[in-house]
């Protein structure tokens, strides 16, 4: 400045130098609030100092340092989302110039993703169930050589090829990365953020799927099926962010509803918009008829990598959904309810129907995904306090039932690895009375019997309907309750009244880690059932914050 008042002086030296005024444009350094977003913040971070110790800890130092990482931040995480929802405002708040909204649903997701990421990495980081754990650590190990031979027969290797059979843990930085984008994804704003929270969340989960042990072929095809199908939803997405950024001029979500209510402008940009934007919501939600990918992923991933995603990523899914349906388009619901009635509808007879063909348990509970999901989607299209509550509450169900019942799944192996095939599991209580216990348990769980939270979440979900004029869905929803509860009482007829082939499966002992992961489905999926309050009321404490 003092240059140019010089310069100035030198040009014009009987004028007065006029006050040089700073740069106009320049936009304030938006306020962040640290404490709300510390839970998103850890976890990324970790997920970064991960990436660091891939880089420069040697190889048999990374799966202890990795684990110990990534359970410290899980739990830090953790203990900043409780020290932060005690003083929570209630009517929540936003921060990062309104592009995230830390609202009481928004924080209840997290809790949920954060308890539910918890048993997922203790199934990712186990290692006794298979030595050297789930993953590969060596792809250049090929079907049929020696080195594939021993790890079939649980063989310990030579010292010389140890690096050959430790485990991949590059796997855990990529599911920190994913959770962060869940957490980012359940609580934005606006549709640009959410979408690249969509990519984050959706980029490690295409390399995780691809990183099974065995059926290596089968693992990489479904990783190459769920990246080429989620790039086609992420493209929907976007195209669908560009219509109704024409519409509203606008990618937040209170804008765009702003614009709803009071614009004369066409509704085709609107409707367009929304409509594809809800194919990619939809898809990442496991929801009929979006959910070709689920059964081929669910059934070639690891199966951990598997427990991760049917859990965590559908938490994350309907988190989004909700908040878009609620914030950005409920003054429009009249146009776009009946559309997603028949999705609900197309997804639940899809699930139940489909479930009763599989002779594959893991693409069997991949079509159970698929009903729960349309069940999920009644209660996103109520668009009350209720639905929104009891929506919440069933993600919580459904995410621990599922993560124990993929825990038990991997308990169950034959010389081949683990025994998927029906068949195999015929007289399972006969060998192992406690695993066929506990899995039957959680198929009537996942059935919605009394006494499981199954049954609490389907009540709760069912009662919001119905008092919101939604009966011929309810009626559905039950009708298609009833079929897809028969392809879970077949497996429990299948453990319990068969005799076991004598070159049958075995059931392993799972170690500490799987155990403690199982144990905490069962018992969530239990208390639940019996005192579902708590839950009840954390769920109904507050609704999305429509700035």
């Amino acid at each position: 400045m003092s240059a140019i008042s010089s310069l100035l002086q030198l040009v014009q030296p009987d004028q007065p130098v006029p006050p040089v005024a700073p740069p106009s444009g320049r936009e304030p350094t938006p306020a962040i609030n640290y404490p709300a977003i510390m839970p998103i913040l850890i976890v990324l971070g970790a997920a970064c100092v991960g990436v660091l110790f891939e880089a420069f800890l040697p190889r048999h130092q990374r799966w202890p340092a990795q684990v110990t990482l990534t359970l410290l931040a899980l739990a830090g995480s953790g203990v900043a989302l409780a020290t932060y929802v005690t003083d929570a405002p209630a009517a929540g708040e936003l921060t990062l110039s309104s592009t995230i909204a830390v609202d009481r649903p928004a924080l209840f997701l997290w809790g949920t993703l954060l308890a539910l990421s918890v048993g997922a990495i203790l199934l990712i980081a186990d290692r006794s169930v298979e030595p050297g754990g789930a993953l590969v650590a060596q792809a250049a190990i090929r079907p049929g050589t020696t080195q594939d031979r021993e790890q079939r027969l649980g063989a310990h290797p030579h010292p010389a090829e140890t690096a050959r059979f430790q485990s991949q843990t590059e796997v855990f930085p990529l599911a920190l990365f994913s959770l962060g984008g869940m957490m980012t994804f359940c609580a934005a704003n606006d549709l640009l953020t959410m979408f690249i929270a969509l990519e984050v969340l959706s980029l490690p989960l295409y390399l995780m799927a691809g990183l099974a042990r065995r059926r290596r072929l089968l693992s990489q095809e479904a990783a190459v099926k769920y990246f080429l199908l989620g790039a086609f939803a992420s493209a929907f997405f976007l195209y669908g962010l560009a219509l109704l950024y024409g519409y509203a001029g606008s990618v937040r979500l209170a804008d765009i509803a702003n614009a709803a209510a009071g614009t004369d402008r066409s509704d085709a940009l609107l409707f367009g918009g929304f409509g594809l934007l809800m194919v990619g919501l939809l898809f990442k939600g496991s929801v009929g008829p979006f959910h070709t990918w689920t059964p081929d992923v669910y059934q070639g991933a690891p199966t951990p990598v598997t427990a991760f995603m049917a859990a965590c990523t559908k938490v994350a899914a309907f988190g989004g959904i909700l908040r878009v349906l609620a914030v950005g388009f409920q003054s429009s619901h009249w146009e776009w309810r009946g559309v997603l009635w028949g999705v609900a509808i197309a997804s639940m007879v899809i699930g139940a129907v489909l479930g009763l063909t599989q002779t594959d348990i893991k693409r069997m509970i991949a079509y159970s995904s698929i009903a729960h999901a349309g069940f999920m989607l009644v209660g996103a299209i109520v668009l009350t306090p209720n639905g929104l509550s009891s929506t919440l509450f069933y993600l919580l169900t459904y995410g621990f039932t599922t993560l124990a019942t993929f825990g038990v799944i991997s308990l169950v192996r034959d010389a081949d690895g683990e025994a998927t095939h029906l068949s195999q599991w015929a007289g399972l209580a006969k060998r192992s009375p406690l695993v066929a216990a506990v899995f039957a348990f959680l198929l009537l769980a996942l059935a919605g019997l009394p006494l499981t939270s199954g049954f609490v979440g389907k009540f709760v979900i069912f009662s919001a309907a119905m008092s919101n004029g939604l009966q011929p869905l309810v009626v559905i929803a039950l009708v298609m309750s009833a079929v897809a509860a028969f392809f879970y009482l077949r497996v429990i007829v299948l453990m319990y009244f068969s005799e076991p082939a004598a070159d049958g499966p075995t059931v392993t002992v799972p170690g500490a880690f799987s155990t403690a992961a199982i144990t905490l489905g069962v018992l969530v999926t239990l208390l639940l059932g019996i005192v579902p309050a708590f839950a009840l009321d954390w769920a109904s404490a507050g609704t999305f914050a429509l700035r």
